[in-house]
C-alpha cells in the first residue's frame, strides 16, 4: 500500500488519536493481528479511507465475502465513531460493533451507520456482515 509509508507519523484515518503506525498500520500490512473485533473494525474503516482493498478482502470470512469489492475512489472516508461494541474481546469468538462513518463525495456529506458482526476464523478476527441501521 503506497500510502502508509507517508502516514507513518500521522494520526490514524479510524480517528483513534494515535499514530498510523502505532494503530492501524501494523493490522493493514500483516505485522500484527488485530486483537479485538474493534479494532478490525478499526482497520476496516481505515483500509476503506487509504483505499486498500487486499485488506479489506483479506479481514472478510470467507462465507460471506464478495469476489470482487468496487469500492468508490471518489468518497472519502474521514471520521469513525464506535458507539459500541459488545463481545469481540481477545477471549471471545464472536463480536458486534456499532459505528457511525463519515464520508463526503463532491462536497456532499454523509454518515453509514451500522451494527457489523466479527467471528473468529483461523486464530483472527474477520468481518462477517454488518446491518446498517
Amino acid at each position: 500500500m503506497s500510502n502508509s509509508k507517508s502516514l507513518q507519523s500521522e494520526r490514524c484515518p479510524c480517528t483513534s488519536g494515535l499514530a498510523f503506525d502505532d494503530c492501524c498500520g501494523p493490522v493493514l500490512s500483516g505485522e500484527r493481528k488485530a486483537g479485538t473485533a474493534e479494532a478490525l473494525m478499526r482497520s476496516r474503516f481505515t483500509a476503506f479511507a487509504l483505499g486498500d482493498r487486499e485488506h479489506l478482502l483479506a479481514s472478510w470470512h470467507p462465507r460471506t465475502r464478495p469476489r470482487v469489492l468496487d469500492l468508490d475512489d471518489t468518497q472519502e472516508w474521514y471520521r469513525l465513531d464506535i458507539e459500541s461494541t459488545s463481545g469481540g474481546t481477545p477471549f471471545e469468538k464472536t463480536g458486534e460493533v456499532v459505528f457511525t462513518a463519515y464520508h463526503r463525495r463532491d462536497g456532499i456529506r454523509g454518515t453509514l451507520h451500522e451494527r457489523s458482526r466479527f467471528e473468529r476464523f483461523d486464530g483472527r478476527w474477520v468481518y462477517v456482515d454488518g446491518f446498517v441501521t
